[in-house]
């Protein structure tokens, strides 16, 4: 009965693995050509405050009172906070370093009560504190909770009331709550908030109610609800959501090996884990500083959510050379640090290496685990270096890195840098390129921010590109530059993109750049998503994005559409992903007039009756910007046929979608 039974069981198997065999034969017709199925991906680089007051929900700016001059002119522990003396209380702030809570957060504040009075002349306030407005406010919704937390430390032999207060930019109390502290040892309160009302210009206030002196850090104001629970604002980790992204690269950008002006502001993984009392914050090489609240935890967790592969760039002992601005400069600005001292640096490779795939039993395996994720985050790429000169002594240190990674983790696919100017020509881009193939490094990354023209003019860049290489390209940052929100500018981009789709098995990654700007705090233009404290402007380069990200695939066809009369302003692609059997049709028209593609699916066998098409279409000079969005997909159904013309209106851009 058992072999009879395992016969058949075996029989069915057969079947089924042919049936499945037959399918894959189905779902690859012959004339594709095996490209990148990772071709679309996203690039964080906290500039434009992107991070703080951004994509990481922290509503309190400072709160660990560690800005300082070094970062921005007349910075300073109290930036962002107000003292406060409601009731006719008199007292004193005073910023602090002796015994703090963590060497890496060496600042505090002590807040001193010498009288705390009893005339209620604001809103029934009393007492000794500080008020903060977070960042351009602090937006809070009735119905909504956040959790509050602060570190204190009780300087008195005698129990300290401490009074929080939310309030509105009238001084209408949204809701507050009091702590009382007695221990003499630095401890962590928290609490939760319920506004009851709406406000988009609150203020957070922090009062001492007894009299005497405390020790406060680390004060914090969390939305409850963020995206998938993990810290960040909901409504911009959902724009990256959609824009189905394979992979994310981080944490830059110029801010991988900091701002030039020395090693102390190099972005070092290490002290971005851990609880966040312990990370150390940084200037950002932008301009301002870094919380490190969105670490390479955070960074390695939003992967995750995002269903996107991990791609962090660490630095390799070499400076930018753009010190202070002065890229006229390279040589003499940029820095190295002595190779004597570079076996730290590399062991911080193999460290992350570690901290992110090793299980629970190693050093650093152990470490995520502590932080909450036991499973391993299964990297697979790590990039080395950003846009530095490609100078003997970053060869040098590349190198050495570069081996120790290989030995210790082959499987690892390294991405190097092809310097700060990724043409043909440039010394860099050439010195670059040779270090590359010495090496035969897996993948080289580019980067490129040029007008309307070469984007239009270069569509055929990756072309002639050497297919015996054994490295591939990643275009890590590229930009249309010198344009103002405009549909055409967008358009190119995606023409731009369709040459680069024509060339997935040379080039096997992209992501857009720079990807977050904050309204009025821009140190970068153009970006992809713009934002405020309360809303999402997407660009039109966002939607030409989202466009290919929902189509990407591993098979390129070239012959299934043609445009009536091909030039530089009209392209098409057609792109199979063979693990779901689906067929993705893009073309566009960045013309004044209607053309006509001419579309021939007779390879693909029996076809559905139709197909989803998405459309992005509008005047050559629409915008998307704070004030409108001119620009934004529209969703309809498409009758199809084995042959069949489309007549394609003028400046539109059409994915359609083809279940076979």
């Amino acid at each position: 009965m058992k072999t009879k039974l395992s016969i058949s069981i075996l029989i069915i198997y057969t079947f089924l693995m042919c049936q499945i065999i037959s399918a894959q034969n189905i779902k690859v017709p012959k004339g594709g050509k095996k490209i990148s199925n990772e071709l679309i991906g996203i690039f964080f680089e906290d500039l434009s405050y992107a991070a703080d007051g951004g994509l990481y929900s922290e509503l309190i700016q400072n709160g660990s009172f560690e800005y300082s001059p070094t970062e921005r002119d007349g910075w300073g522990p109290t930036t962002s906070w107000r003292m406060q003396r409601p009731g006719h209380s008199t007292g004193y702030i005073e910023s602090r370093t002796d015994n703090p809570i963590h060497e890496n957060n060496p600042h505090y504040l002590c807040i001193t009560a010498e009288h705390v009075g009893h005339h209620s002349d604001f809103n029934g306030w009393t007492g000794v504190g500080i008020q903060n407005d977070g960042f351009d406010g602090i937006v809070l919704r009735s119905g909504q909770k956040y959790v509050f937390s602060i570190f204190m430390r009780n300087k008195e032999s005698k129990p300290m009331d401490i009074r929080i207060v939310l309030t509105s930019d009238r001084n209408n109390i949204l809701s507050e709550f009091t702590i009382t502290t007695r221990g003499s040892n630095w401890e962590k309160y928290t609490s939760t908030l319920s506004p009851t009302s709406d406000s988009d210009h609150a203020q957070l206030s922090v009062l001492l109610l007894t009299e005497g002196s405390i020790d406060v850090d680390m004060i914090s104001l969390m939305p409850q609800e963020t995206y998938k629970s993990h810290g960040l604002r909901k409504d911009l980790a959902e724009a990256l959501e959609a824009l189905h992204p394979k992979f994310v690269r981080f944490p830059g950008g110029c801010v991988v090996h900091g701002g030039g002006d020395g090693f102390w502001d190099t972005y070092r993984w290490k002290t971005t884990i851990g609880p966040k009392e312990t990370r150390k914050g940084i200037k950002n090489t932008w301009g301002y500083h870094q919380s490190m609240g969105l670490g390479y935890y955070e960074y390695f967790q939003l992967c995750e959510d995002l269903g996107a592969e991990p791609l962090p760039i660490l630095p390799v002992g070499v400076s930018c050379q753009g010190a202070g601005g002065s890229w006229g400069l390279r040589e003499q600005n940029q820095m190295s640090v002595p190779m004597e001292d570079m076996d730290e640096w590399a062991q911080d490779a193999l460290d992350l290496i570690e901290w992110a795939n090793g299980d629970i039993t190693t050093e650093w395996g152990s470490k995520r685990a502590h932080s909450g994720h036991p499973a391993p985050f299964n990297l697979k790429y790590l990039g080395l270096g950003n846009e530095e000169k490609i100078t003997p002594e970053f060869e040098e240190r590349f190198k050495f890195i570069y081996n120790k990674i290989r030995e210790a983790y082959p499987d690892i696919i390294i991405i190097g840098t092809a310097g700060p100017g990724s043409h043909k020509g440039n010394p860099d881009y050439d010195n670059a390129w040779r270090l590359a193939e010495e090496l035969d490094m897996p993948i080289i990354d580019e980067h490129y921010y040029e007008p309307r023209n070469y984007f239009l003019n270069n569509q055929h860049n990756y072309d002639n590109y050497p297919r015996e290489r054994k490295t591939k390209v990643y275009l890590g940052e590229y930009a249309m530059k010198d344009r103002d929100w405009m549909w055409m500018d967008a358009l190119a981009e995606g023409l731009y993109l369709l040459g680069i789709e024509r060339n997935g098995d040379v080039v096997c990654m992209t992501s857009y750049a720079p990807l977050f700007a904050k309204k009025d705090h821009t140190n970068w233009n153009p970006d992809l998503i713009y934002f405020d404290n309360t809303k999402v402007y997407p660009s039109c380069s966002y939607y030409v994005q989202q466009m290919f990200g929902l189509s990407s695939g591993d098979y390129y066809y070239d012959d299934i559409v043609k445009m009536d009369s091909p030039d530089k302003l009209q392209g098409s692609s057609a792109i199979l992903d063979s693990s779901t059997n689906t067929l993705y049709l893009k073309i566009i028209n960045a013309t004044d007039s209607f053309h006509i593609a001419q579309i021939n699916l007779q390879r693909f066998g029996k076809l559905p009756k139709t197909a989803d098409v998405r459309i992005l279409s509008g005047k050559m000079d629409s915008r998307n910007n704070y004030e409108k969005e001119e620009i934004s997909p529209q969703n309809t159904e498409f009758e199809i046929e084995k042959n069949m013309n489309i007549n394609v209106y003028p400046y539109t851009f059409m994915l359609l979608t083809i279940k076979l």
